[in-house]
């Protein structure tokens, strides 16, 4: 069983990069590592948190919840989304594979995660084996206000002179004219 080195580094609006280095077993689950992450940075771990498995652009995949999130047994055949059961081995597919874990939803905490080694030894437990920069409180970081929420989170558009009719819509143009789909009947199907 080897144990898996991972690069983990606090994407912030910091100028100093800060990182830590873990090292953890293959076995162990995704629940262990999370708690090793937020160790390693001083945070308590007590907000909603969920890992995705990413790519060399760091796009989120499959997520993995640290708590149980579905509604239905119908995922049966698929990987575990739930941090207790899904074990680490069981998403590694490449020797440089890439995690994003985001902590607390309205702070919006984001670690990219990276595959950086491999120990012969696995070891007993996760631990920290660098530290570089200072790490942010936790706290230091503004929630997201309510309203952004309750206004569709700040991506209403709004034209100059633009009224709200009884239903909440506005007459917005948005410059759509029927040149733009005009060549969409050449199609056949």
């Amino acid at each position: 069983m080897p144990g898996l080195k991972f690069r983990v580094l606090l994407d912030s609006d910091h100028k100093d990069e800060v990182f830590r280095d873990v090292v953890i077993s293959n076995e162990s689950n995704f629940e262990t590592f999370y708690q090793a992450i937020m160790s390693a940075f001083e945070f308590k771990g007590d907000q909603m948190a969920s890992f995705y498995v990413s790519n060399d652009e760091w796009d989120k995949g499959h997520e993995i919840n640290l708590m149980d999130m579905s509604y239905d047994d119908d995922a049966l055949d698929a990987p575990s989304n739930v941090m207790s059961k899904a074990i680490l081995k069981e998403f590694v597919e490449e020797p440089d594979q890439k995690f994003i874990l985001v902590y607390d939803f309205m702070r919006m905490w984001i670690f990219l995660i990276e595959l950086i080694g491999y120990e012969a030894e696995s070891p007993n437990e996760a631990r920290t084996v660098l530290e570089v920069g200072q790490a942010p409180k936790e706290n230091s970081k503004e929630a997201l206000e309510e309203d952004f929420f309750a206004s569709g989170g700040g991506s209403e558009i709004q034209g100059e002179g633009a009224e709200d009719d009884d239903y909440g819509f506005n007459d917005y143009d948005d410059d759509y004219n029927e040149e733009d789909f005009s060549d969409f009947n050449e199609f056949e199907y």
